[in-house]
């Protein structure tokens, strides 16, 4: 968890009346976002380094035969569409014009050639350089360190849609400096390219690349061995709250089909990489992929769970003993769940519809990998197989029922609530220290409130409105529970999608602040709570008084 303290500095608030958006209090200074619309969802596709290294295996033909596959087998169909290229692709100097040449050998007919057979096929391409003086390997490959504009424009005339870009040799300048330059080099080129920081997770750069690039490293490279996928899960697992639509947690890219591995780990590594909406990358030679690994990395359901359009990283709800229960709330309102069995026998492993985010007892839970399914009235559990994971869709069965007319207290309603792994959302108490029931009296400013929900941040709650209801009114704030002017949050509220209320960002040295939003015609109220962007651990945020108007 998060413990730096840095300086929350503020800008005036601002009330949009015309849109029904009202903001209160005061706004943080907006950061120099990247906002390029890219990678709204984790990128899936292909790159050749885990299976071929620098060797001579790698060439225009496989590069080209691995778009053919995507096409012919359905890859593309579940939405694998990046067909990308690492190390060892050019020559090891620059021309006489100081460009980037590709190796004759490798790619007889250019990049650009290579680029065009792809989008023929109605897929992306992607390349890769280092944000240092050379790349990666001993052959001394050029780098784009001070070549920043000049390597961007050359990629995007070439028709690069992708740039992983790597970390070695970089002379010791400030990371930040070297990944934004290229940031802003390829902005300027004008060309849609998804930017994937390669930095391997030295300089935390879940907590600056945000506005840097659409995805980061958060570790070293994968090998195609259990322990290795396994402290890589675990590494990345912890990170949840950074990522977001268009800002993805990448643990590296896939090993599935490469042999090092069994088709259970495989599909638990498969399985851990999309709850943890991780880009979806084959390392494998899809040439020499038997048809049992194939269909693991065709399995539509659990891909929907990592292209999931709510974009949460899911969480991890408990561990003991080497197992794990993970949770992604799904933009439909269903939650994914993934029980992992990281020991060398059997395990049986359980959870509650109530401890993943979901209330009512009545739920269908469809098994993403036997595809079976069935029905509990809330109970989740399953015996895993020694290095397995069962993953489940768990939705609410039954007519849903809108709050009854007049005003209620949204904590005596059916409602559904996920509090950033920090234990989970809690009735009519704060968030506490993560197990459930453990927060104390709802408090804001020294006041303290009866009723109201207690999450931690980043968190959400849902509620069925069946177009019944008009108004939404809350107090809200840091809870008292942490100490001072810890923590920084923003609350939003939104119905159908659409944002109707927010507050600036909100710290701990403040009293309560009143949100209110117009909710008519809604299906559907969201109440949202994010981090306020200063890297403080104690986000305990409170939903005091929450209360919905309805006809």
């Amino acid at each position: 968890m998060r413990r730096r303290l840095t300086a929350v500095l503020a800008a005036a608030s601002t009330v949009i009346a015309a849109t029904g958006l009202v903001l209160t209090t005061v706004a943080a200074p907006q950061a120099e976002a990247l906002e390029n619309g890219l990678a709204r969802t984790p990128p899936m596709g292909f790159n050749n380094w885990n299976t071929t290294h620098c060797r001579a295996e790698f060439n225009e033909k496989m590069v080209m035969d691995m778009a053919d596959i995507f096409v012919d087998k359905g890859l593309k169909d579940v939405g694998y569409q990046y067909v990308n290229i690492d190390d060892c692709w050019a020559k090891t100097t620059r021309n006489a014009q100081g460009n980037l040449e590709p190796d004759p050998k490798r790619f007889p007919r250019g990049i650009k050639f290579v680029a065009d057979y792809v989008h023929s096929k109605g897929l992306k391409f992607g390349i890769y350089t280092s944000a240092g003086t050379k790349t990666c390997n001993t052959a001394g490959f050029p780098g784009g360190l001070n070549h920043e504009e000049q390597d961007a424009k050359l990629f995007a005339s070439w028709g690069v849609d992708y740039l992983k870009y790597d970390n070695c040799n970089n002379q010791g300048v400030d990371a930040k400096m070297r990944y934004r330059k290229m940031r802003d080099a390829l902005k300027a080129t004008g060309r849609p390219i998804v930017f994937s920081i390669c930095e391997w997770g030295q300089n935390k750069p879940w907590e600056w690349a945000q506005d840097t690039g659409n995805l980061w490293r958060t570790t070293g490279d994968i090998n195609d061995t259990w322990a290795k996928m396994v402290q890589i899960f675990k590494k990345n697992l912890p990170l949840a709250q950074y990522a977001k639509p268009g800002a993805w947690n990448d643990p590296d890219m896939l090993e599935v089909g490469n042999g090092g591995m069994t088709p259970t780990e495989y599909r638990s590594h498969f399985s851990l990489w999309a709850i943890m909406a991780a880009p979806l990358l084959i390392g494998a030679d899809l040439r020499k992929v038997n048809q049992e690994n194939f269909n693991t990395l065709l399995n539509k359901d659990v891909i929907d769970v990592d292209q999931d359009a709510k974009g949460v990283q899911g969480k991890q709800i408990k561990a003991s003993g080497g197992t794990y229960v993970i949770a992604k709330p799904l933009a439909n309102g269903d939650v994914a769940v993934a029980l992992f069995n990281e020991n060398g026998s059997a395990a049986t492993i359980n959870t509650t519809a109530a401890e993943i985010g979901l209330s009512g007892n009545n739920f269908r839970l469809k098994d993403l990998w036997s595809k079976a399914t069935r029905t509990s009235t809330g109970a989740i559990s399953a015996s895993v197989p020694a290095h397995g994971t069962v993953m489940y869709r768990v939705s609410r069965v039954g007519a849903q029922t809108p709050p009854p007319a007049g005003t209620s207290q949204v904590s005596d309603l059916d409602w559904q609530g996920v509090a950033n792994g920090w234990g989970p959302a809690e009735k009519d108490r704060s968030n506490g220290n993560q197990p459930a029931g453990d927060g104390k009296p709802l408090t804001i400013g020294g006041v303290t409130y009866p009723k109201g929900i207690g999450v931690h941040a980043r968190s959400e709650i849902t509620m069925y409105l069946g177009r019944k209801c008009s108004t939404f009114t809350a107090q809200v704030g840091i809870d008292d529970e942490v100490a001072g002017a810890n923590g920084s949050v923003v609350f939003e509220v939104h119905a159908d999608g659409n944002r109707k209320a927010a507050t600036g960002v909100l710290t701990g040295s403040g009293g309560a602040t009143a949100i209110t939003a117009d909710v008519s015609d809604a299906e559907q109220l969201r109440l949202v709570v994010t981090d306020g962007g200063d890297n403080i651990n104690y986000d305990h945020a409170d939903w005091a008084d929450a209360k919905i108007t309805c006809a």
